[in-house]
């Protein structure tokens, strides 16, 4: 019996090998002062910024979900890579933390370097959407985990703040007043629903027009991300929160206190026609429960700090904060 190679098992070295030098200017567009050395080491290193009295570092790690195997499934991947990056920077940001560098993973059954180029492509766009530099990851070819034209993604974000200025309870008041920040869309969650409703029940296909579109253009629009929003009305801010899973209901009540509800008028809220799409199938609360319905973030600010932060930004006010057990109520 002959030898047997890597290559005969099903991981191509060349390939990645091929695929590190493709991604390269991609990745350099990120960097900024900071990073030191390049791509390549066996760790990614960033010097740390000066003039914090209390540096905290703060870490965030997430997925796109199964909004990527309606990427994988269309062939459109040069977006997704946003969402990823999105997915983290937007939970930092809650925290008061700056967002300073991000580390991806990418595993898949074959490298397909066009493809993960692509990706990779989009994570560098995240990254100098959110002013981050994209310093490492790791790719993992492993055939018979995934299936040949299979991958998954992973993100790792780190950012730093203040540690005076984490905790946020301490700053959020009765009557400050809900300014949401409008979503780009369906963002990255609730994508197991999106896909039974309309590709199973309704039987849409990708290249389906909707809202002058195909379909699958409205579905993939990557997320929204609000870090130079947060940078730029940070002293006017009181508590920021990313709707993400489990909608305006689960994710407000992450940064209220123990005494304080929300009160949020839903006839306010700018929706999209996704949302109104799904929402001719789906309950109302089920609704509210999934999707950002239209509300990316949603920042808690002064009554006296709210014009300057809509003057600025394209947020809306939707609600308000009262004395009461902590939670959110709809109407």
């Amino acid at each position: 019996m002959g030898n047997v190679s890597y290559k005969d098992a099903g991981v191509d070295i060349d390939a990645g090998n091929a695929f590190v030098e493709a991604i390269k200017p991609a990745v350099k567009s990120t960097f900024d002062k900071n990073v030191i050395g390049g791509i390549g080491s066996f760790a990614g290193a960033y010097a740390l910024p000066a003039g914090y009295r209390e540096p905290v570092i703060l870490a965030a790690t997430d997925g796109v979900g199964t909004k990527l195997k309606l990427a994988i499934e269309s062939g459109k991947l040069d977006t997704v890579g946003i969402d990823l990056v999105a997915m983290c920077v937007n939970d930092l940001i809650c925290n008061f933390a700056t967002p300073l560098f991000f580390l991806d993973y990418y595993a898949t059954g074959r490298l397909k370097v066009e493809e993960a180029k692509a990706v990779v492509e989009g994570i560098a766009e995240g990254c100098r959407r959110s002013e981050c530099a994209l310093i490492g990851g790791e790719t993992a070819e492993m055939p018979g985990m995934y299936s040949e034209n299979d991958f998954d993604l992973a993100g790792f974000s780190v950012g730093i703040a203040e540690k005076t200025e984490m905790n946020r309870l301490e700053h959020v008041k009765e009557g400050d007043i809900l300014v949401a920040l409008p979503s780009s869309g369906v963002h990255s969650n609730g994508f197991s629903l999106v896909r039974k409703l309309l590709f199973e029940k309704l039987e849409m296909k990708f290249d389906d027009e909707f809202d002058g579109r195909p379909l699958i253009e409205t579905l993939l629009e990557p997320t929204r991300i609000y870090v130079k929003i947060f940078k730029d009305l940070k002293e006017k801010i009181n508590a920021l929160a990313h709707i993400t899973g489990g909608g305006l209901v689960e994710n407000l009540p992450r940064v209220l206190p123990e005494n304080l509800h929300a009160v949020i008028d839903t006839s306010k809220i700018e929706s999209l026609p996704i949302f109104d799409l799904i929402g001719k199938h789906v309950a109302k609360e089920e609704m509210f429960r999934t999707f950002n319905m239209g509300v990316g973030m949603v920042l808690a600010v002064s009554p006296e700090n709210v014009s300057d932060v809509l003057e600025n930004s394209d947020g809306y006010v939707i609600g308000e904060l009262k004395l009461g057990e902590k939670g959110v109520t709809l109407f």
